[in-house]
Parts: structure tokens; C-alpha cells; sequence
């Protein structure tokens, strides 16, 4: 299945908030846990809704080690919507954590992952530079990528957890950098379908739906 693309690009951290709050405005009900908040700032960008965040650092509503989190706090069907944009890859027990959202999730779950190949590609082609997240730094990073997947692996994965967990993909997308057309028709020359977009694509999101088999 071929993805829709958003070409769109984020120089901060509040500016991808604006972008998730106005794009998954319909979404967004009575409330809405957010997963990987840190400085949570869609608490204030978003009005008339019950907000929690969760996370090790920033400023969470709820302090709490995600690493090392078998069990969200929660009851089933706690929350309307729940929201993890570009936190999973950050936690070796990735699937865990997936699996908890699903099941703290009422009816909206909205979920992003980034295409690290797209970072790693011209240091690597290069052979000269690094690249964020990776590496091996001299202290221990207080936050690094726990998993190293492209385009192609991030939209199988979240295919595939729909039908594992019983899940109604409403939407499914990707975003990329902005570029002359030129540029863009240029380089789908050189590489075709999941070739480019491997190299080129910043993120794939899904909207899931829980369906009444839960």
C-alpha cells in the first residue's frame, strides 16, 4: 500500500506539536494520554481536554520510567485517545510499551516512527560524519535509539500490530522534507518506489481505531 505523503518540516519540538495537534484535531476527545511527553507541550496547545503526560524527564503530569515499564498506571480503556509520536524506537522494550497503549486506549490511538535510515544515509554514503541518536559517545547518553529500522520496516510494523492487535488503521501516511519537484521527480528516477522513500521519508504515522473484538 502506497502512502500518502505530508511534505512538511519541523525545525523544534513545538513545531511538530502544532503540526499533531491541528492534524489529529478530530481525534483528540475528552482525553488524552501522551506517551513520551517531555516538556508536554501539547498540555497547552490543545484546550478543553483532560490532558496526562508520561515520561522520565521534562515535565510530565507522571513521572515514569518507560524503559523499564511493564505496566502502564492505568485502567483498560482509560483514555480516549492515546497519542506516542517518535518515542517507541527510544525503548528496547518497544513492543511492551505498544502493547500497553493499545490496552489503556478507549478508541484513538496515534502513533509515529521515524525512518532512521533517512538520517543515517549520507554520513554512511560519505563514510565521514554521525548521526543523531547512534554513535558511541564518551559518557553514557541520557537518551539514545534503541532500534535501527527504515521506511519500509516502520509501515510493516504498524501494518502488521493492526492486525495482531485487532486494530482499524482510519489513516496510515508519511511525512518528508520539503523539495523543488524538480528535485523530488529527480531522485525518484534514481531510486524507485520503497527505494526512495527509504532514503528520503522522515516519519511514518497510523491512526488506529479499536474495534469491538477487543
Amino acid at each position: 500500500m502506497y502512502l500518502q505523503i505530508d511534505y512538511i518540516h519541523f525545525p523544534n519540538r513545538e513545531s511538530r506539536s502544532r503540526y499533531v495537534a491541528k492534524r489529529f484535531q478530530r481525534y483528540f476527545l475528552d482525553s488524552l494520554l501522551d506517551v513520551g511527553c517531555f516538556e508536554a507541550p501539547l498540555r497547552t496547545i490543545l484546550e478543553g481536554i483532560e490532558y496526562t503526560g508520561i515520561d522520565l524527564a521534562g515535565k510530565p503530569d507522571i513521572q515514569l520510567d518507560l524503559e523499564n515499564c511493564t505496566k502502564l498506571p492505568f485502567a483498560s480503556d482509560k483514555f480516549q485517545c492515546v497519542i506516542c509520536v517518535d518515542v517507541l524506537e527510544h525503548l528496547d522494550n518497544l513492543h511492551a510499551v505498544f502493547d500497553e497503549i493499545v490496552r489503556v486506549a478507549a478508541h484513538y490511538i496515534i502513533i509515529s516512527l521515524p525512518n532512521c535510515w533517512r538520517d543515517a544515509r549520507r554520513p554512511i554514503e560519505r563514510g565521514t560524519g554521525t548521526f543523531a541518536h547512534y554513535g558511541l559517545p564518551v559518557d553514557p547518553p541520557l537518551d539514545r535509539h534503541k532500534w535501527f529500522f527504515n521506511y519500509t520496516q516502520a509501515k510493516e510494523f504498524l501494518e502488521r500490530q493492526a492486525q495482531r492487535k485487532c486494530l482499524e488503521v482510519v489513516e496510515m501516511f508519511a511525512t518528508e522534507k520539503p523539495k523543488p519537484w524538480p528535485a523530488r521527480s529527480f531522485r525518484k528516477l534514481l531510486y524507485h518506489g520503497d527505494r526512495y522513500r527509504n532514503r528520503y521519508t522522515q516519519t511514518v504515522w497510523v491512526v488506529y481505531k479499536k474495534t469491538k473484538q477487543m
